[in-house]
C-alpha cells in the first residue's frame, strides 16, 4: 500500500519543499555509497542518540538527524510522502511558515522518541518525523481530499483512490500498532514513536494556527479540496 498522489492542487510553487528534498538527496550521495564502517562513523557524529541528548550531548543531531536516511528506498519513500504532501502545507503556510513548521515537527518527532526510550544508545536517522508532521496537518486542513494508493498484492497491482481521512488515519493507526508491538524490543527498526510524535506536532500545529489566526470562514469546502477523482549496524530509521 503505497500513497503516490492526491488530487489537491496548490496555487503557489513549493520551492521550500522543493529545497528539502533536494538537501536530502545531496546529504545522502555524500556517504550513501561509502564503506559501511566510514557511513558508521558519520552516523556517529550526526545521527541523533537518545542518551546522549538526554545526557545534554550532541544537541546539534536533533537537527542533523533530519537530513540523514539509513539506505537509499528509506530515503526515496520518505521523499515520496514529502512529495505528494508537501506542497498542499506550503500554500497553506507559506515558504517560511512551512520551514518552521517542518522543522518543529521533527524535533516533536525527536522528543517522542527520547520520551519512550531516553537511553537507547542507537543512533536515529530520517526525515519521517517532519514528514509525519505534514500529514498531520494535511489530515486536519484537507480530510476530504483524495489521495491515489497503489496497491501490490503478488503479481495483483491496482490503483485506489481513498479519501485522506482514511490513508492518513490507517498510516497513524498502523503506527501506534506497530509501537506498543515493538516497545522495549533491542536493536535497529522503525522509530514508530518518532513517527507518531511528529504526526502529533503537526495536528498540534495546525491547531495552534488556527487557534491564534481562525479557520477560514468556509473550512473544510474549500475550493482545492474538492478536486475530482481522477546495513551491518543496528540503525533506527524513521
Amino acid at each position: 500500500m503505497f500513497p503516490f498522489r492526491d488530487h489537491n492542487p496548490s496555487n503557489r510553487v513549493p520551492y521550500v519543499a522543493y529545497a528539502l528534498l533536494a538537501i536530502n538527496v545531496l546529504v545522502y550521495l555524500t556517504y550513501g555509497f561509502l564503506p559501511p564502517e566510514q557511513v558508521y562513523g558519520i552516523f556517529d557524529t550526526w545521527a541523533m542518540v537518545p542518551a546522549e541528548v538526554t545526557a545534554g550531548i550532541d544537541l546539534h543531531t536533533l537537527l542533523t538527524c533530519m537530513f540523514m536516511h539509513g539506505g537509499w528506498m528509506h530515503l526515496a519513500g520518505n521523499m515520496l510522502f514529502l512529495w505528494v504532501f508537501g506542497d498542499n502545507l506550503e500554500d497553506y503556510l507559506g515558504h517560511g511558515g512551512m520551514l518552521i513548521f517542518y522543522l518543529l515537527c521533527g524535533l516533536g518527532a525527536s522528543a517522542a522518541q527520547i520520551a519512550v526510550n531516553p537511553y537507547s544508545d542507537i543512533p536515529n536517522v530520517g526525515a519521517s518525523g517532519a514528514i509525519a508532521g505534514l500529514m498531520g496537518g494535511y489530515l486536519l486542513l484537507f480530510p476530504k481530499a483524495r489521495i491515489d494508493v497503489l496497491f501490490i498484492i503478488v503479481f495483483f497491482i491496482k490503483v485506489v483512490p481513498l479519501s485522506a481521512w482514511i490513508v492518513l488515519g490507517g498510516w497513524v493507526g498502523l503506527q501506534v500498532v506497530m509501537g506498543v508491538a515493538d516497545w522495549g524490543m533491542e536493536g535497529g527498526g522503525v522509530a514508530y514513536f518518532a513517527h507518531i510524535g511528529g504526526f502529533v506536532a503537526g495536528i498540534a500545529g495546525i491547531a495552534l494556527v488556527w487557534l491564534f489566526q481562525g479557520k477560514p470562514r468556509n473550512w473544510p469546502e474549500m475550493p482545492h479540496e474538492e478536486a475530482p477523482v481522477p546495513g551491518p549496524w543496528h540503525l533506527i530509521k524513521r
